[in-house]
């Protein structure tokens, strides 16, 4: 369900953010000048913390919440057209992961609505500010989105996640992009030396994530499929991203070094020693609905949805080499 991610991040960076790094809230609203001051502070040690400098300076702008649900429909439709959605929908209903009677576009919308500070817009290159935001939580969120503005002017992030129509492999390249803003942005909001590199810091940021879902309503009643695809590409990305670090600190997984799969983002040893999914190909057919991967993320979320099971179990899907579905 890949699709969805680059247009709610904006939502899941505020559910992470402010698990891992919470501040005193401040009831004055952010504007333009102060926008642009934000920015520049989070500049330098966006910088270090990524390793990369910026090439050209990031536009900013504030936003309406108005304006918000406008580029959030324009992009939903961009990235979700009928069919996809038709799609989606039919395949997630038959694998009991959705309910019949709900809508994904209209689930996306209330999702996004929920909580938005900030976020970054690629095909502008511009980082907009919502009106009315605590400039806390925009601070929060920007830290983040920042480090996608830096990796955009490095790298062709929109061919990386259009390159395939493997729903899996997509979710692995997500997973890169943003684990490497989510370590990033904690680094840069809680500077402690060695935050990161704690598995007791790991745990009590998942500990702090599930509270966080029980203040946000509209999340908490989402079905386990799009809990999980929400945060997924942050959590575990960031997690792989730690790894990654320990294993090679002068270099990124970009280009050929990009993860092949969700197995490859949950288990870094199997990535590390060459295991990667077998492709399975189904023969072709007009009549076709939609096909796609699941991949083992999301195999955990249908075998603990048939298990009856609210949380993702991660041995459940242990073996995983590959697979294909198709829906008509």
């Amino acid at each position: 369900m890949v699709d969805m991610f680059r247009v709610v991040s904006a939502f899941a960076v505020m559910l992470l953010t402010l698990a891992g790094c919470r501040g005193e809230a401040r009831s004055r609203d952010a504007g333009p000048a102060p926008l642009a001051r934000m920015l520049d502070s989070l500049r330098g040690p966006v910088e270090r913390a990524v390793g990369l400098r910026f090439t050209a300076p990031v536009r900013s702008a504030m936003r309406s919440r108005e304006q918000v649900r406008a580029y959030l429909v324009r992009k939903l439709d961009e990235e979700l057209p009928p069919k996809r959605v038709e799609g989606l929908e039919t395949a997630y209903r038959l694998l009991g992961l959705l309910p019949d009677t709900l809508e994904l576009h209209d689930l996306l919308l209330e999702l996004y609505s929920e909580q938005v500070a900030g976020y970054y817009d690629p095909d502008s290159a511009t980082l907009f500010g919502v009106k009315g935001a605590d400039p806390t939580q925009l601070r929060l969120v920007l830290a983040h989105e920042l480090v996608h503005a830096l990796q955009g002017q490095h790298l062709p992030l929109d061919s990386i996640l259009h390159a395939t129509s493997n729903n899996d492999r997509l979710s692995a390249a997500q997973a890169i992009l943003e684990g490497q803003a989510t370590l990033a942005s904690i680094e840069v909001l809680a500077p402690e030396q060695g935050v990161t590199r704690s598995p007791e810091f790991w745990q009590l940021y998942r500990d702090q994530i599930r509270t966080q879902q029980r203040a946000m309503p509209v999340f908490a009643r989402a079905p386990l499929i799009v809990r999980r695809a929400l945060i997924f590409p942050y959590l575990e990305g960031a997690e792989f991203m730690r790894w990654w670090r320990e294993q090679r600190p002068d270099s990124v997984p970009f280009g050929p070094r990009m993860p092949l799969s969700t197995e490859q983002i949950l288990h870094p040893e199997r990535y590390q020693r060459g295991d990667e999914p077998l492709a399975v190909t189904l023969p072709p057919d007009p009549a076709a609905l939609h096909e796609d991967v699941l991949g083992e993320s999301e195999i955990r979320v249908l075998l603990a949805n048939l298990a009856g099971r609210s949380e993702v179990n991660g041995n459940l899907a242990l073996g995983w080499g590959g697979d294909r579905y198709r829906v008509y």
